[in-house]
């Protein structure tokens, strides 16, 4: 009976699996409301489905408070059943590329949904992505896409066009991810034209568009791109800058950085690491909290060091010193501030630094990297083409039973 009950909660809506998970640990809202340090009305507004749950954070304590996993509170995960094959992922990146394609305005009997409707569906897909569920998002964003661009062609309020800024950027990351640079480029570029002007959507839709020139190989044009971004939301005549302002600009400067490196250009890399460096402390000792990242865009110190560890690597090849990126690597994620990154950032910086361990020489550690970003966020290892090369390098030089194991979910053959 047990297993009935967990199916079908995991059917059911995020709030409606809240309330069930609540009810079973006999919490009423206010003590619950009181374990998670929220007040009753919220408690009964994402019970409901009426407030959404749109950090991670705040996941991760509702989790921590009902006794479950996070995944458990977003629903079934790419850990809880087998990835889509590669076939299938280019199908729904073709109807991804079909939405993208379409410039059809909504008729009489295809209502727009509601802004408000919009917005918590747009902050559950960004969710969705911190937690690196790509097959699902690659299910909703065509819909999405399409939805959000409806409602926002139609008499709505003018703030409504960042909701369509939101789902391009959102599309671009991922697209990034799955190895499509191009497409991700114009989905960042919408995002940027979507945003009109207005600085800090344009700064954050600046981020997307830096990362998908680098996977282009332009890192001269995604230096440009960020760097110009940044001066929109850090003026030179405001002393006291917001501090989600800071995070983008220390953002921006981290993906400045991490082109210029691609570019072969260390002295601009580490300028602009250090001084994002300089922001993330600011950061931090204005909220007192030392290795506390931002819950937007997860800017902060380990950031910061996470991205000193991939400058090391880029730049090992030129300037000969991996070893530098590994020590890196381990001084940054033996934080607290580590374990409080996204589950899509860890595994994916795991999957980069496996270039270090390689060029150092340690096939077995790069292996363990890979392995512990698979048990992070499965689909980072299993879904991006990225992380398939990675394995594949691996199996001809270090083929332990864990990567083995790995390799045959992926669907790649050891080479005997």
């Amino acid at each position: 009976m047990t297993a009935p009950g967990r199916h079908r909660i995991a059917d059911q809506p995020i709030g409606r699996r809240i309330a069930q998970l609540r009810a079973r640990r006999g919490l009423t809202q206010q003590v619950f409301a009181d374990r998670i340090g929220k007040s009753h009305s919220w408690v009964d507004k994402v019970e409901r489905g009426i407030r959404s749950l749109d950090r991670i954070s705040v996941v991760h304590t509702v989790a921590a408070v009902l006794g479950v996993t996070p995944e458990v509170i977003l629903g079934p995960t790419t850990a809880s059943r087998p990835e889509p094959a590669t076939d299938t992922t280019t199908a729904a990146v073709e109807h991804l590329r079909t939405a993208l394609a379409r410039y059809d305005t909504p008729t009489p009997d295809q209502p727009t949904p509601p802004a408000d409707d919009l917005h918590h569906r747009i902050q559950y897909a960004h969710t969705a992505y911190q937690h690196a569920h790509y097959p699902q998002l690659l299910r909703t964003l065509p819909d999405l896409l399409t939805h959000t661009r409806h409602t926002t062609t139609s008499d709505a309020p003018p703030d409504t066009a960042y909701l369509l800024t939101r789902v391009y950027r959102l599309t671009a990351h991922l697209l990034t991810k799955l190895a499509e640079p191009h497409l991700a480029w114009l989905a960042a570029d919408r995002a940027i034209a979507t945003a009109n002007g207005h600085p800090r959507h344009t700064a954050a839709a600046a981020i997307a568009l830096t990362q998908a020139l680098r996977a282009l190989h332009r890192p001269t044009l995604a230096t440009q791109a960020a760097l110009t971004a940044v001066p929109l939301i850090t003026p030179a005549t405001t002393d006291h800058p917001a501090p989600d302002d800071q995070a983008l600009a220390g953002t921006l400067l981290i993906e400045a950085a991490l082109a210029a490196a691609t570019g072969n250009d260390p002295a601009t890399a580490h300028q602009l690491t250090d001084h994002a460096d300089t922001l993330a402390a600011t950061m931090s000792h204005h909220q007192r909290r030392p290795d506390h990242g931002d819950t937007t865009t997860a800017f902060g110190p380990t950031t910061v060091k996470l991205a000193r560890a991939h400058l090391a690597a880029h730049l090992a090849a030129a300037l000969g010193d991996p070893h530098q990126a590994i020590t890196h690597h381990q001084h940054a994620t033996a934080g607290h501030g580590w374990r409080q990154l996204p589950a899509e950032h860890r595994a994916a910086h795991l999957i980069d630094i496996t270039r270090a361990y390689l060029d150092t020489g340690n096939p077995t550690a790069a292996a363990r990297a890979i392995i512990a970003a698979d048990q992070i966020a499965p689909a980072e290892t299993r879904t991006r083409p990225t992380a398939h090369t990675v394995v594949a390098t691996l199996l001809r030089t270090a083929p332990t039973p864990g990567l083995t194991r790995l390799a045959t979910t992926i669907g790649l053959t050891p080479r005997t």
